[in-house]
């Protein structure tokens, strides 16, 4: 008869690592998109603009921010690279919108510079929140230039669309100036001059 000898050890099982899913980081990143963008609807639902930003070049833009700065009586108003300024005066003028809350600025040569050639004095004045006023067609890309551009030097948007005809922008576009906008907080630089025309 054979006796079986056995170990004090206790048997150890070895069980191989799993890896983790894969899917599991796209997961997250999709929570923390839904995360921010839900805090984004609440800041923007909860703020007070302290100004009028108008993104110029189309009248009904104009003519829309004449009708706001009526029901906000205390609100500067900041008119980006719009329609001439004989023209943007005789709006707000007409609209019975006092000149002295009206600034005018022509330095914008396009969207992403409508941002970053008035950042700094807007923050001068220490503006901390802003009415941003567009077409419908146009807002998507605003709002990405401008929470980079605004959104990191802590002045908050509160969009509000013009109604237009025309159909929104391509995402081309979109990407192109949100990688503009990316750009000018790494560099100072817009990339306007690598624009096709």
């Amino acid at each position: 008869m054979f006796l079986k000898i056995r170990s004090s050890k206790p048997e150890v099982k070895v069980v191989p690592r799993r890896k983790p899913k894969k899917r599991l980081f796209p997961l997250l990143c999709l929570a923390s998109l839904g995360l921010w963008l839900g805090y984004k609807q609440l800041q923007n639902y909860f703020v007070q603009p302290e100004a009028i930003f108008v993104l110029g070049g189309h009248e009904d833009r104009e003519r829309f921010a004449a009708k706001l700065a009526l029901e906000h009586p205390d609100l500067p108003i900041w008119v980006s690279s719009g329609s001439p300024q004989h023209y943007v005066s005789e709006i707000f003028t007409n609209a019975g919108v006092s000149q002295h809350r009206l600034h005018l600025d022509y330095q914008a040569k396009d969207t992403v510079t409508n941002f970053t050639s008035l950042v700094k004095e807007l923050k001068a004045q220490g503006i901390d929140s802003v009415y941003l006023i567009t077409s419908d067609n146009h807002m998507n890309r605003a709002r990405i230039i401008g929470e980079i551009v605004f959104g990191t030097q802590g002045i908050v948007l509160k969009p509000l669309s013009v109604p237009s005809d025309d159909s929104p922008e391509p995402i081309e576009k979109i990407v192109r100036d949100g990688g503009r906008s990316f750009l000018w907080l790494l560099t100072g630089r817009t990339g306007e001059k690598l624009l096709v025309p």
